[in-house]
């Protein structure tokens, strides 16, 4: 990890008994943070995990506590606020069914790294670490088939940059979408290459899968809470990426570090789930383009990229106010 692990935490969300990945998050030395919901086993328990149940979750000090959504991915939030009280200067997100092995872990924020080319949009960053023709949910579909959506290594040089959000690969089953899942379908195992980050103006979709974040960039890891399940991490990177560019943070990948033994899911309801990802990503970073206020703060400027979503109906009403008691908590 990028501090010392009293300064990180892993923060997942379950509903499922402790699994592989838990275990194995725990076994490595890592503070996790486990946040249950209704579906979860009343039981569960696992020695070294801070697990907080519905019940628990109640009695949080904290304003989304008594907002969010029961039976969404949102509630991880909630983890995040524990985390943070509890002095983590990085948190990393990952899934229960997300196995890290002994490498698992993130470079420096800030580094010399291979740095993108500005300017070229979405670029499909899977290309970057393996041959195979894959793309990562949220990609604008009307690019996968882009050849100038791929970026070459040669493109890339070597600069110092302040990475605001790392997002490590994984294998096996990694975060793709149903249209790949149910067409394509092949496994993916992505090749050891150098970190790659992405210059201001070129983004991807990235995830909560297998992600770090600094302390600085914490208000961004707002999850929304009244849209669908499979879109909450995705609009949260593409509203992301534009306030980063205007704090001076950067988006970066590094190679893999876990393998995904994915639990059961129903692709045609994850399609369904998944709709907004495929119709909304580049209208998305358009509208929130627009509303960063340069030199406004990270803060302000994730309020104006929501109050521009609401206004542009792609996010209802009662997401502002989620977002202002999420701002309150993050700053109790």
């Amino acid at each position: 990890m990028t501090a010392p692990a009293s300064e990180a935490s892993v923060v997942i969300t379950t509903i499922f008994a402790p699994s592989e990945a838990v275990k194995t998050f725990v076994s490595l030395g890592h503070r996790l943070v486990v946040i249950g919901d209704r579906k979860t086993p009343a039981d569960w328990e696992c020695p070294g995990v801070e697990f907080l149940g519905i019940e628990q979750q109640r009695k949080l000090p904290y304003r989304i506590a008594r907002s969010l959504p029961l039976d969404h991915y949102s509630r991880k939030m909630l983890g995040y606020l524990v985390a943070q009280d509890a002095g983590a200067r990085v948190i990393a997100d990952s899934d229960d069914d997300n196995i890290p092995d002994t490498r698992w872990g993130f470079p420096e924020f800030d580094g010399e790294y291979d740095l993108s080319p500005p300017d070229r949009g979405f670029v499909n960053v899977y290309r970057s670490f393996v041959e195979q023709f894959v793309w990562p949910r949220g990609f604008p579909l009307e690019r996968v088939n882009d050849p100038l959506a791929v970026l070459d290594r040669d493109e890339f040089s070597c600069q110092h940059t302040s990475v605001g959000v790392w997002q490590a690969l994984t294998d096996g089953d990694p975060d793709v979408d149903a249209i790949y899942r149910l067409t394509r379908g092949e496994p993916c195992y992505f090749e050891a290459r150098a970190p790659l980050v992405l210059e201001l103006g070129t983004l991807s979709p990235f995830n909560s899968q297998n992600t770090a974040f600094r302390r600085e960039l914490f208000p961004l890891l707002y999850l929304p809470g009244y849209v669908r399940f499979r879109f909450t991490d995705i609009l949260r990177g593409l509203v992301a990426q534009p306030i980063m560019w205007d704090a001076g943070y950067r988006l970066g990948f590094v190679g893999s570090n876990t393998t995904q033994i994915r639990n059961e899911h129903d692709l045609l309801r994850d399609f369904e789930s998944e709709l907004d990802c495929y119709l909304l990503s580049t209208r998305i970073v358009a509208i929130v383009t627009e509303a960063v206020r340069s030199g406004a703060g990270i803060e302000t400027n994730l309020h104006n990229a929501y109050e521009a979503l609401a206004a542009e109906k792609i996010v209802p009403p009662g997401e502002l106010k989620l977002v202002e008691s999420w701002l309150l908590d993050l700053s109790r």
